[in-house]
C-alpha cells in the first residue's frame, strides 16, 4: 500500500518470507505516497489499484467507492473520500482503516478550498465516522490511532464543526 519509497529491507522482507505481491493499493497519487512504485513495478508484475486510471505513468485497475477487492485471502473494501485530493481513497480490511492523508491522528488531510474541506467532511461523516464500532486507523503519515479517538479528539474535525456555521451561505433565486 502506498509505496512512498522502496527500501532494500522491505524487498528483503518480501523475498525472504516468499510473499506473493497480489496488488498495490494507492490511497492517492501524491509523490510521497507513490515514489517507490517505479522500483516495485520493475521487480514485481502486479496490478495497481487506484481511483486514478494512471499513476506515475503506470496504468491502474480503477477502483470505485463501494468496490471490494479480493487479494489472495484478504478482502479490501474501497471507500472514496475526495477532498485532500480528488482521488483519495480509504481501504478497509476487517477492523483496520488505511486512510492515506484523509485523516491522521488528530488532524484532517489538507485541502485547497473550502469546497474541498466541506466535501471531505461530508464524506468522512457519512462513510467513515458513521461506521459502527471501533477501528484501528493507519494513516499515511504519523502514528496509528483509533476511530473512537478521532471521533472524540480530532482537532481538524472539531475546528471544522466550530466554524461551519460561520461560513457565508449563498442562495440563488430565479425569477
Amino acid at each position: 500500500m502506498d509505496p512512498g519509497s522502496m527500501e532494500i529491507a522491505l524487498l528483503d522482507f518480501i523475498e525472504s518470507n516468499e510473499y506473493q505481491l497480489r496488488g498495490i493499493l494507492i490511497t492517492h497519487d501524491h509523490v510521497n505516497h507513490v515514489h517507490g512504485l517505479r522500483t516495485l513495478k520493475r521487480i514485481y508484475d502486479t496490478k495497481i489499484f487506484a481511483v486514478s486510471p494512471v499513476v506515475q505513468r503506470h496504468k491502474t485497475t480503477v477502483i470505485r467507492d463501494g468496490d471490494t477487492l479480493k487479494l489472495g485471502a484478504i478482502a479490501v473494501s474501497v471507500i472514496t473520500i475526495p477532498g485532500h485530493s480528488s482521488d483519495s481513497a480509504v481501504f478497509r480490511i476487517n477492523k483496520t482503516l488505511f486512510t492515506g492523508d484523509t485523516i491522521t491522528a488528530g488532524l484532517l488531510g489538507t485541502t485547497i478550498s473550502s469546497y474541498g474541506k466541506t466535501k471531505q467532511m461530508d464524506e468522512l461523516r457519512s462513510k467513515i465516522l458513521s461506521l459502527p464500532g471501533n477501528y484501528v486507523v493507519l494513516p499515511g503519515h504519523g502514528p496509528p490511532s483509533t476511530l473512537d479517538s478521532e471521533r472524540q479528539y480530532n482537532a481538524g474535525i472539531q475546528v471544522y464543526e466550530e466554524n461551519k456555521n460561520k461560513r457565508p451561505r449563498f442562495q440563488v433565486k430565479f425569477d
